[in-house]
């Protein structure tokens, strides 16, 4: 018997950079490739463009903005949904979820589509968040995720709930992988210091969670003890985080490295960034739900440092223990990094967290809810 065609709509505030936005791009693309229909109703962005091009529909509609007004989408999305005959909607952030859940349940509960949800983060635990656990079927990214779920919004089915790690694809980042040689003579006339350097790298949003004065702290303590260190701080230098930039300059020149650390802004090449450095870092003070850079970096064989705690705990016990550091310890995170330049741990292949069994996954899950 031929399988049933599908049709799909994915809905996140924007497609710009980031994790839930590529998988809401390698879900729809592998929708397509099995002959269903994918839309992703979204905010636009810079990733529309791949969206459509490998065959999924984009409907731009401020989903993400948190207004009173974003309600008047409500009635709208309802009749949009009837119109295409939608059989799964998921909403994989809070703001989308509210409206898409408004929607789905003002409609007939016998000709409506099946609603998912995706917790992809360690949401503040109020009532806005507890909408991310709403869905028919409550999508974990991880172990943690899952946990979070239920000890904090304890009246949720656990039999609703279904882990599925976020996976990442060895063609992306392939073991053993080497930027090219016109990319590494334009790196190196970029960033001249590098060619004598250990490079550590720490990549993520600049937000004040994500352990930048940790990593200045660290930088600090390596060149106390004359280690011949450089930091890449990778990340968008968003003009409305100006005031922590700032912060993070003057803390910089107070500890006199202005020499060892550089802000890169963002990299599209990330790949190539990881490759060329030492250890990357994963220094959040608050738990992330999962570690995509820590699996991507581990990927490629290079070494992964950072708090043991969350996703990033889980997924450095799982893959890399050695890369596991108490949270906030920084004299620890310093001893193990110099360690580690010393006699570096190499990093096992990585069989698992995969794109495929992602893919499968969430496919099969579409597939039997929509069965029901």
């Amino acid at each position: 018997m031929a399988e049933r065609t599908l049709t799909v709509v994915q809905m996140v505030p924007a497609l710009e950079a980031g994790g839930v936005e590529r998988g809401t791009l390698e879900v729809a693309n592998e929708l397509v490739r099995h002959g269903h229909r994918s839309i992703v109703l979204s905010g636009g962005g810079k990733l529309v463009r791949s969206l459509t091009a490998a065959g999924s529909e984009h409907v731009d509609w401020p989903v993400g903005r948190k207004s009173l007004a974003s309600l008047r989408l409500v009635r709208k999305l309802r009749r949009f949904l009837q119109e295409q005959g939608v059989d799964i909607l998921h909403a994989r952030s809070r703001v989308p979820a509210w409206i898409a859940w408004l929607a789905w349940r003002g409609m007939d509960p016998a000709s409506r589509p099946c609603f998912v949800t995706t917790v992809h983060g360690l949401y503040s635990v109020n009532a806005y968040s507890r909408i991310m656990t709403r869905g028919e079927r409550v999508i974990a990214v991880s172990d943690t995720a899952r946990r979070y779920i239920l000890e904090n919004y304890r009246d949720t089915d656990p039999g609703k709930i279904v882990t599925i790690y976020r996976g990442v694809g060895p063609q992306a980042f392939p073991r053993g992988f080497r930027p090219g040689a016109s990319w590494l003579t334009a790196w190196y006339k970029q960033y001249p210091l590098l060619r004598d350097r250990r490079v550590l790298t720490l990549p993520g949003r600049l937000t004040r969670l994500k352990g930048h004065g940790d990593f200045i702290e660290l930088m600090a303590a390596l060149v106390a003890r004359g280690l011949p260190v450089h930091g890449l701080i990778v990340g968008h230098l968003d003009p409305k985080r100006a005031r922590y930039i700032d912060e993070l300059r003057r803390l910089i020149a107070d500890k006199g490295l202005e020499d060892h650390i550089t802000f890169t802004g963002h990299r599209a090449d990330i790949r190539e960034l990881y490759s060329v450095s030492d250890i990357v870092l994963s220094l959040s003070r608050k738990p992330e739900s999962f570690g995509r850079t820590v699996l991507e970096t581990l990927r490629l064989g290079i070494p992964v440092i950072g708090y043991d705690h969350g996703g990033v705990g889980e997924v450095l016990a799982s893959l890399y223990p050695e890369g596991r550091v108490p949270l906030g310890d920084v004299a620890a995170l310093a001893d193990k990094v110099a360690q580690m330049l010393a006699d570096p741990v190499a990093v096992p292949p990585v069989d698992s967290f995969t794109l495929r069994a992602m893919l499968d996954e969430t496919l099969a899950l579409y597939r039997s809810i929509a069965g029901a």
